[in-house]
């Protein structure tokens, strides 16, 4: 009876160690499925908040001093283009980069140049690139192919009487 007592103890430990290692693989695997979760749920959350600074700019109307605010705030901003089409200067200046923003879909919003444009231009009443703090501009959001935000695009609009 003793050999019988000692293996029905050996079977019951065998079997509770197996239902043990049961259960930490159940619950690792469901780790795993929640930080995968977790991780795309933070990824949409972290570009969600890159592209946070330029929703203010899709498709609104912003005063001039908005304008002048995102040259300075996006003028070091590499692989970056901002183009201002006032009253005077309808065909526009670029400051940063030009950007494609015409022309094959394929490289539409890509970075075409450097623009040697001096954003001071936009403060000087004597210059057609003069910017009305108090103008209204629409402004548009520029994306390549891959979505990533590559410029903004004012352009003034008028007032008809």
């Amino acid at each position: 009876m003793n050999n019988a007592s000692s293996a029905l103890k050996v079977a019951a430990g065998i079997f509770l160690t197996i239902a043990l290692i049961t259960i930490v693989v159940v619950l690792f695997v469901s780790a795993q499925e929640a930080t995968k979760t977790a991780q795309n749920n933070f990824s949409d959350i972290q570009t969600e908040l890159s592209q946070a600074s330029f929703t203010v700019y899709d498709d609104t109307t912003v005063s001039g001093s908005q304008v002048t605010n995102a040259l300075r705030k996006f003028k070091e901003r590499d692989q970056f283009g901002i183009q201002v089409l006032t009253g005077k200067n309808r065909q526009g200046e670029w400051y940063g980069n030009t950007l494609n923003i015409t022309g094959n879909a394929d490289d539409f919003g890509s970075v075409i140049n450097r623009s040697n444009a001096d954003i001071s231009n936009s403060w000087n009443e004597k210059l057609n690139e003069y910017v009305n703090p108090s103008g209204k501009f629409k402004a548009r959001v520029v994306k390549d192919n891959s979505n990533v935000v590559r410029g903004l695009i004012f352009t003034q609009t008028t007032v008809t009487p």
